[in-house]
């Protein structure tokens, strides 16, 4: 197609979204947007900074507010893009505190220094969002999300805490104490104490007071309030701006008026790629601590807005905020809960809130970096504790009042590992934790959903009277197992002692039959510990017939059994076949045992005598009535695979079976029944009425009684018709009986 014909659709979706937000501008939502828009834009624009400048610190120190500018940037341009193109109107999109202690780890930990320290750093932030970015459009574009967005609530309640913790420690360390528990009592020295104690009184006086108003003017205006109140301070006490800044009590510019871009193309010349390479590991766990940080912050706003979300979508915006941002020269961001709920509740749920809070970041990039030295140095811990407070409440208070101490426990595992070893220390020791917790609560769950007997259940394949009789008196020789759930090595062992234990005594069976029709999955374990059992089943003697087994299970089988014992393993497609192979397996056994044939024989024919003179009486009316039926019915045949009613069947009505053998089936293609000589095949009125085709299964004769000659019948020979109706009543007697004894299948 022509660019010409294709740029009409493609401005399409843009013209929308230029017309949605101008019908924001004059709407009521107006005023709402801008309250909570610049509302979240001041407070992301203070926890930016804050960010930003811990990101940049110890040896970054000289280059603290070009790493501001680089947050600044990342933020307003993830926010922006999240506000115009999120499923969620009134999304807010910010750096999350969990990424801020991986993205100063690089810092901490790279190989060089100077200048090429900054120029590789930023570098290293502006890969991790391009790949990050990427990752998010690949599981978006291919709707991937549902396989990365179940994280146990224990790992996320843990990672929250530890993180929570971290940014605590990190924000004693950046006012200038070394949180230790050899030196704690060097924190409380006068010099030591003047520096970190105004920083974490204002954090913990915050988040108290957010906690008990939650009003989000709160955090602008005691931000506002501190800085004046710090600056009156230093008035007070004759400490000059420029004395302030160099004792460390205000932020010090290091940029040259501007903000952003933090890197122009000259510098890459700079970039110690060999120091890069070494940030690898860093720059991975920055991906997938921003990929927990998505699916985390998505989840949690579809919960707390009560919004079923795309959650394809909402990566696929993410990645193209993250790529846009990583270009330009910004780091990753991610939706911020509080604030997008925020928009909500103000009754501002439109883009234009999302929009009006990027533009506030944004507009202190152009502002400059002279803003900076008003800001009190001990505000940015505060702020840091502050958030940090918030994650530890949030994963590690209130989780206890909803988690039994069993996961819990959890949590604090992850979150002590956190802070002794390291982040992803932490998230691998609750992954593993949550596996075993996980395995031994899966082991306790019985895998047998049903235990039976061939006295219980017997198959629909129509049986003559001696084999019935048999299977009534031998039917507790088989044994049935209908299995359930995921099969794993935590479950299935107990399972095969069990089984195990039935091939010897007096009770031993002739046929287990395990039933797979219910069992959701199985690992290799699962697979190796059922060949174990099959080859002591093969030595003792007892036939498994496996039923409804998955392709993946037959191979599995196929490649750890012996070949003989493989190709004599009988497996059927579902239960009722494999009752039937089980059934044939303990008539065949009951026949070949010479030593108690007589006496068996003796005693199967003192049983079944009053089946069998039933069956004879009722082949002696039958007979008599097709002979009188002759007149008024047509005969049929069929041959085997043809089909006696349902899709192929040639004629509707009454059909008596004469000979040959038909299976009745469900729409599913499961066999219900199955017809002998002297059952009727009715579409209506009948047991089985239930089957949607009938089937034969060898050559059969019928005939044919259709609705016209019956009635004619009818009226003629009416004698003959009570006849007729009193065997088909007879016939339908029988079969209620037998199929009320069948169980429930």
């Amino acid at each position: 197609m022509p660019v010409a014909q294709q740029s009409p659709a493609r401005r399409r979706p843009i013209r929308g979204l230029a017309a949605e937000l101008r019908a924001d501008l004059v709407s009521p939502r107006a005023v709402p947007a801008l309250a909570a828009g610049l509302t979240s834009g001041l407070g992301l624009l203070v926890a930016q900074v804050a960010f930003g400048s811990f990101i940049f610190s110890g040896p970054l120190a000289a280059y603290s507010s070009q790493g501001v500018g680089l947050v600044l940037f990342g933020n307003f341009a993830t926010c922006l893009v999240v506000a115009l193109a999120g499923g969620y109107r009134g999304a807010i999109a910010g750096l999350s505190p969990a990424l801020v202690i991986v993205m100063a780890t690089i810092g901490f930990s790279m190989d060089a220094a100077g200048h090429a320290l900054f120029v590789t750093t930023v570098c290293a932030l502006v890969i991790s969002a391009v790949i990050t970015g990427a990752c998010c459009l690949l599981v978006g574009r291919f709707r991937l999300a549902n396989l990365v967005r179940f994280i146990p609530f224990p790992v996320a309640g843990g990672f929250v805490a530890g993180i929570g913790g971290a940014v605590c420690l990190a924000a004693m360390s950046l006012m200038g104490a070394k949180p230790d528990w050899r030196t704690l009592p060097a924190l409380l020295e006068p010099s030591v104490l003047w520096k970190w104690s105004p920083g974490v009184v204002y954090g913990i006086a915050l988040y108290l007071a957010m906690k008990r108003w939650r009003n989000p003017l709160i955090l602008p205006a005691s931000v506002a309030l501190a800085v004046g109140a710090y600056h009156l301070a230093l008035d007070a006490l004759g400490i000059s701006g420029d004395a302030a800044r160099a004792a460390g009590l205000l932020l010090t510019s290091t940029a040259d008026g501007g903000l952003w871009p933090a890197l122009l193309p000259a510098d890459l010349a700079l970039v110690e790629w060999s120091a890069l390479a070494g940030q690898v590991p860093h720059m991975l766990t920055v991906v997938l601590v921003a990929f927990i940080c998505v699916v985390l912050n998505v989840a949690g706003l579809e919960l707390a807005a009560d919004q079923e979300l795309d959650w394809d979508r909402e990566f696929r915006v993410t990645g193209v905020a993250s790529m846009i941002s990583g270009l330009g020269g910004g780091t990753v961001a991610t939706i911020v809960v509080p604030a997008s709920l925020r928009s909500k509740l103000f009754g501002a749920a439109t883009r234009l809130t999302g929009v009006i809070a990027a533009l506030v970041v944004g507009a202190a990039l152009f502002l400059g970096d002279g803003m900076l030295e008003l800001v009190p140095a001990p505000l940015v811990g505060g702020i840091l504790v502050f958030a940090g407070l918030g994650m530890l409440d949030e994963g590690l208070i209130r989780s206890r009042r909803r988690l039994p101490w069993s996961e819990y426990g959890i949590i604090v595992l992850i979150f002590v590992t956190i802070i002794a070893f390291g982040l992803l220390e932490g998230v691998g020791a609750g992954m593993l934790a949550t596996l075993v917790f996980f395995a031994a609560r899966l082991s306790r769950v019985d895998p047998v959903e049903a235990h039976f007997t061939g006295s219980d259940r017997h198959s629909n394949k129509a049986r003559p009277v001696p084999d019935r009789a048999i299977l009534l008196d031998e039917g507790g020789r088989l044994h049935g197992y209908r299995l359930r759930g995921y099969l794993f090595f935590g479950s299935v062992c107990p399972l095969a002692d069990h089984l195990k234990a039935s091939l010897s005594g007096a009770s031993r069976p002739q046929c287990l039959l395990l039933d797979f029709a219910a069992v959701s999955g199985f690992d290799f374990s699962a697979v190796n510990v059922l060949c174990r059992f099959l080859q002591e089943a093969h030595a003792a003697g007892v036939r498994v017939v496996l039923s409804a087994a998955s392709e993946a299970l037959s191979s599995g089988l196929e490649h750890n059994l012996a070949a003989p014992l493989y190709a004599d393993l009988p497996m059927e497609p579902n239960l009722d076949r494999a009752l039937e192979r089980c059934e044939e397996i303990v008539i065949a056994a009951w026949r070949e045992d010479a030593d108690r044939a007589d006496a068996r024989r003796a005693a199967l024919l003192e049983h079944a005598a009053g089946d069998l003179d039933r069956y004879l009486q009722r082949q002696i009316d039958f007979e008599s009535l097709i002979e009188q039926l002759h007149p008024w019915a047509t005969a049929c045949r069929y041959d085997s695979g043809a089909a006696l009613k349902g899709p192929g069947a040639p004629r509707d009505g009454l059909q008596l079976l004469i000979s040959g053998q038909a299976s009745g089936y469900d729409g599913a293609g499961a066999r219900l029944n199955q017809y002998r000589p002297g059952d009727m095949v009715w579409p209506a009125g009948t047991l089985h009425e239930r089957a949607s085709a009938v089937v034969a299964d060898e050559p059969c004769r019928t005939v044919h009684l259709t609705p016209d000659a019956r009635i004619r019948l009818e009226q003629q020979e009416p004698q003959l018709t009570l006849k007729l109706y009193r065997y088909l009543l007879g016939a339908r007697k029988v079969d209620d009986t037998e199929t009320e004894a069948e169980p429930e299948r």
